[in-house]
């Protein structure tokens, strides 16, 4: 693996750990995201977080990595219809006294890039020069 790909891993599964400990530091801040539709906001904010977690502590293990890189993937699927209720109905969060307006829907775009960041990891990464060679080396 690459020195850059390495640093977003840990960055990555630094990013998703944060995020769902503050799940459980601060799940008010998560509650005007919910869509009225969605019922147990509490226990889904607290069940993302429990999956956020995972999924950064997932992707910096070898083994576990490529499900891991997938699953996150699949959560950020998942909180996206929460994230187009923000935009639409400018909800403020984080105790503003009002929504961000056109920049909720900067932050919609953003999730592909997050989606694009999670599915790097899904995929093996390429041979290292000299590797192939060594291993013919040890063939023949």
């Amino acid at each position: 693996m690459s020195l850059i790909k390495r640093v977003m891993l840990y960055a990555m599964g630094a990013f998703y750990v944060f995020a769902g400990v503050n799940h459980f530091l601060d799940p008010e801040f998560y509650l005007p995201m919910m869509p009225p539709y969605l019922p147990a906001h509490h226990f889904l904010i607290a069940l993302s977080g429990v999956a956020e977690i995972a999924c950064g502590i997932g992707v910096v293990i070898p083994r576990t990595r490529v499900l891991a890189a997938w699953a996150t993937v699949a959560l950020l699927v998942a909180v996206f219809p929460a994230n187009i209720h923000v935009a639409v109905h400018d909800i403020p969060i984080g105790g503003a006294s009002e929504g961000l307006g056109a920049l909720n829907f900067v932050r919609l775009a953003f999730q592909p890039v997050l989606i694009a960041w999670a599915w790097w990891f899904t995929r093996p990464d390429p041979p290292r020069a000299g590797a192939q060679e060594h291993a013919s080396h040890l063939a023949g």
